[in-house]
C-alpha cells in the first residue's frame, strides 16, 4: 500500500510539478550594430547570461572560421539570418535564396530566421520562397522561420493571415514591434487576426514597438509600461500555449537610428545593450515562479 501511494505521489509530482512542466527558454543576443571585436562580443554575450547569438550568415570563409572558433570557445549557439535579395530580378532572387539557404543549412544552426519575399510581390510569388524553406527544413531537420517584418510578405497582419492560410507548413518568427507601427496601434493579445497567427510562431524577436515607431527609446521607462506589458503578455501566451520544449527568443533592440539620438550629435539617448538585457530579464520574470 505504501509503495502504491509513493508511486502515485511521484507521478503527481512528475507530471504536475512546475519544475518538470517548465519549458526551457534559450535567449539569443543580436549582433546588430555591434562594434566590439567578435571575441569581445561573444564574451560579453556569455557573461550576461545568453545562450547564443543571432547573426547574418557570413559568406567569408575567414569570418566563418573565426565565428565557429568563438562559438566553441564560449559555448554559445547560433541562429542565422537569411533573406530575399529584393534588389535582384524575381527569378534570380528565388535562385540565390535557395542556393544560400543550403550553405547555411550545412552549418546546422539552432534555427534559420528568414526575411522573406517582398511587400511588392504577390502572395503566390512570396509563397515560392516559403515552399523552398518548407522542403529544406523537412529534409535537413533544421527549423526555418519567417520573420514578421516591414517590407516583406509579412509586413502587416491581414496579409500574414492570408499566407498562414495558403501555406499550412509556414512557421514564423514574431517580431510584433513592426506591426505596432504599421497599424499605428498596440495590437493586443485578444486581436482575432493575431490569434490566427500565434499558433505558427516558433521564435520571437523581443523588441517593444509602439504606434509611431518600431522601438521605444528605453523599455525600462515608465511611460512605456503599457507597450511593454502588451508585448510581454503576447510573448508569455505564445510560450506557455504554443511553445516547444525548448523555446528561442532573440532580444533585438537595435542601434541608431532605430535607437533615438540627441539632435545634432547622433549620441544615443539610451544604451542598446542594457535595453536587450532588460527585456531578457523581464521575460524571465514572467516565468520566475514556475
Amino acid at each position: 500500500m505504501l509503495t502504491r501511494i509513493t508511486l502515485l505521489a511521484f507521478l503527481f509530482i512528475f507530471f504536475l510539478s512546475p519544475i518538470f512542466a517548465q519549458q526551457q527558454i534559450l535567449f539569443f543576443q543580436t549582433d546588430w550594430g555591434n562594434k566590439l571585436s567578435l571575441d569581445e562580443f561573444l564574451k560579453r554575450t556569455k557573461n550576461h547570461g545568453y545562450d547564443g547569438i543571432e547573426t547574418w550568415f557570413p559568406y567569408s570563409e575567414d569570418v566563418q572560421k573565426e565565428l565557429k572558433a568563438g562559438l566553441e570557445k564560449y559555448d554559445l549557439k547560433v541562429i542565422f539570418l537569411h533573406g530575399t535579395n529584393k534588389g535582384l530580378p524575381y527569378a534570380e532572387a528565388l535562385k540565390v535564396y535557395e542556393e544560400n539557404l543550403q550553405k547555411i543549412i550545412a552549418w546546422n544552426p539552432v534555427k534559420i530566421n528568414s526575411h522573406t519575399g517582398s511587400d511588392y510581390w504577390s502572395l503566390e510569388e512570396n509563397k515560392a520562397f516559403i515552399d523552398i524553406t518548407t522542403k529544406a527544413s523537412r529534409e535537413s531537420g533544421i527549423p526555418i522561420v519567417h520573420e514578421t517584418h516591414r517590407s516583406r510578405f509579412s509586413f502587416n497582419v491581414p496579409l500574414t493571415v492570408e499566407m498562414v492560410n495558403a501555406a499550412p507548413d509556414l512557421r514564423l518568427n514574431l517580431d510584433i514591434s513592426h506591426w505596432m507601427v504599421v497599424h499605428e496601434r498596440l495590437i493586443g493579445l485578444k486581436d482575432p487576426l493575431l490569434q490566427q497567427i500565434i499558433p505558427r510562431v516558433d521564435h520571437i524577436h523581443a523588441r517593444v514597438g509602439f504606434a509611431e515607431g518600431p522601438q521605444v527609446n528605453n523599455p525600462a521607462a515608465p511611460e512605456w509600461k503599457s507597450a511593454l506589458t502588451t508585448h510581454l503578455d503576447i510573448w508569455e501566451h505564445i510560450i506557455r500555449n504554443y511553445g516547444q520544449d525548448v523555446y528561442t527568443i532573440t532580444t533585438e533592440f537595435g542601434p541608431p537610428p532605430y535607437l533615438p539620438t540627441v539632435p545634432f550629435s547622433n549620441v544615443p539617448i539610451a544604451d542598446q545593450w542594457e535595453a536587450n538585457v532588460f527585456i531578457m530579464k523581464a521575460i524571465k520574470a514572467r516565468f520566475a515562479n514556475d
